[in-house]
């Protein structure tokens, strides 16, 4: 994809930090009273430009994992004080846990069932006993809808604007299309067009409950401001197959 590899420096002006203001205002109270006492220790899976952890970073000790060196490398410029670990969110295993388990949009890019129980399985593996974990996708199954919209800004050396369109070619498979046409300008005021095409994930709710209980979570549905399903899963005390573990209280 594109837009994490060769296209990441203009990651700035393609998604603001500014515009994950109001959804990371929704995180950090979902989070905050997800545990008592309120947790203190993020990792977030699949951080991507670090956007929301620009504005989580204030309220919780955060450490960011993503694939694309390059998309880290942006990160690091906007969140110096958080660490920033390369790995794929599918296989990580950093011998560590932590309060929370934060996966917002890059869950969209797992199209299989065994890939989104994978990383169900990393977030189980780095959640505290009695911890939570949550997962942001932009659909289910019952919520998607097609359509188009558009966005893109301006900083004093780059300008981009981009249409995204959200397409469903089999709604009988689990996934769709996200294809962006984007339109770049350099500070010579140069501009070209790049066509980025993405393929997401699209499980039914069902499923999604299904997988998060059978890794060893206890599940819930929390709707945001925009009536997405997010999934709140609290960490049981005991493994998934009834063996108390060592670590639980």
């Amino acid at each position: 994809m594109k837009l994490y590899y060769e296209l990441a420096d203009w990651w700035p002006v393609f998604s603001d930090p500014q515009d994950y203001r109001r959804e990371a205002a929704h995180i950090k109270r979902v989070l905050r009273k997800s545990t008592k006492p309120a947790p203190h220790t993020v990792l977030e899976l699949g951080s991507g430009g670090g956007s929301s952890a620009f504005h989580l970073k204030a309220h919780f000790a955060m450490t960011l994992v993503d694939l694309s060196p390059r998309m880290l490398s942006v990160s690091r410029k906007l969140n110096p004080e958080c660490e920033h670990i390369k790995g794929d969110i599918r296989t990580l295993r950093l011998g560590r846990t932590f309060d929370v388990v934060f996966v917002h949009d890059a869950i969209c890019h797992m199209t299989t069932e065994p890939d989104l129980r994978a990383v169900m399985q990393t977030a189980y593996e780095h959640c505290s006993p009695g911890g939570v974990a949550l997962f942001v996708p932009d659909f289910v199954r019952e919520t998607f809808v097609a359509g188009t919209d558009q966005g893109g800004t301006d900083s004093p050396s780059r300008r981009l604007r981009f249409l995204q369109w959200v397409f469903d070619p089999d709604p009988a498979d689990t996934t769709y299309l996200v294809d962006f046409a984007i339109l770049l300008r350099n500070q010579q005021g140069e501009a070209h067009v790049v066509h980025d095409r993405h393929l997401q994930g699209l499980f039914p709710r069902a499923q999604w409950l299904h997988l998060l209980r059978e890794v060893g979570f206890n599940a819930v549905v929390v709707k945001d401001d925009e009536v997405r399903d997010l999934f709140l899963g609290r960490r049981r005390l005991q493994s998934p197959n009834g063996a108390k573990r060592k670590n639980a209280s």
